[in-house]
């Protein structure tokens, strides 16, 4: 439909103006904040010291490779095996949260919902803080807090597409008298099963990026590498870490693109 082009009345446009007003209000205000809290000579200062730590860190240090092989593949099998875990999961979590395949949509539904929610709310870094305090440092930890963090994302994409699947196909299982799983089975699964596998993937690639900082609080990877080298002011050890983790990233991108571009 094309829009119809209406004069603003008096009130609408001094609405509008009061709007703009108050955000330049709220922005001064936050502004005003920011600089009370900031050490400016140290803002004025930054390009020199910036220039300073990019100038240590050239050349990497290529001798330092063999340390950290083993930290970079401890990164990748936390976002496998967190991808994994989290998978089965929010697998079930998802069809208790979607409307059309609930059991319970008073109590179930509201719960599975609430699991999301709070997955979702509570970032990675925040729950490898936590869980390295409950089960101690290491790989472990990093495996938990990518898994729990994981399950929000998963679960909500595949509830929304569980609801959005063509409703004529179950009704035509239903019809012919099959059950429950069988309808889920042979009515739900395959219409889903693209979005399942796409966000499985798209899960994965996202969570080796994530996983390459949890080292930092002690969850393991090359994050404690990263961690180190900074602490001792290693700044070409720093270098060769960062390109490590970047590689890492553009494989994970390019493994990730190829399985999405075959499933679609």
């Amino acid at each position: 439909m094309t829009p119809i082009w209406r004069r603003r009345t008096t009130r609408a446009q001094w609405a509008i103006w009061a709007g703009w007003l108050l955000g330049a209000l709220v922005f001064a205000q936050s502004w005003q904040f920011i600089s009370e809290a900031t050490l400016w000579d140290f803002v004025w200062d930054a390009p020199a010291q910036a220039g300073d730590m990019l100038g240590r860190m050239i050349p990497p240090r290529w001798s330092y490779a063999p340390a950290i092989l083993k930290p970079l593949w401890d990164t990748v099998n936390i976002a496998t095996l967190g991808t994994l875990l989290a998978i089965l999961l929010a697998t079930p979590v998802a069809f208790l949260a979607a409307r059309n395949t609930s059991p319970h949509a008073l109590v179930l539904r509201p719960l599975a919902l609430g699991i999301i929610a709070v997955s979702r709310s509570i970032n990675t870094l925040i729950w490898a803080l936590l869980l390295v305090t409950i089960v101690g440092p290491g790989v472990l930890a990093g495996i938990l807090s990518v898994a729990l963090h994981s399950i929000g994302f998963f679960g909500k994409l595949l509830y929304e597409a569980i609801e959005e699947i063509d409703p004529t196909q179950v009704e035509a299982i239903a019809a012919t008298g099959a059950s429950r799983a069988q309808i889920l089975t042979y009515g739900v699964v395959p219409q889903v099963m693209p979005t399942f596998a796409g966000v499985s993937v798209y899960r994965w690639d996202i969570n080796i990026r994530e996983s390459a900082v949890l080292g930092i609080v002690g969850a393991g990877g090359i994050g404690l590498q990263l961690n180190a080298s900074v602490s001792q002011l290693a700044w070409p050890q720093v270098t060769l870490i960062l390109i490590a983790i970047l590689g890492a990233v553009v494989v994970s991108e390019y493994v990730s693109a190829k399985v999405r571009a075959a499933i679609v």
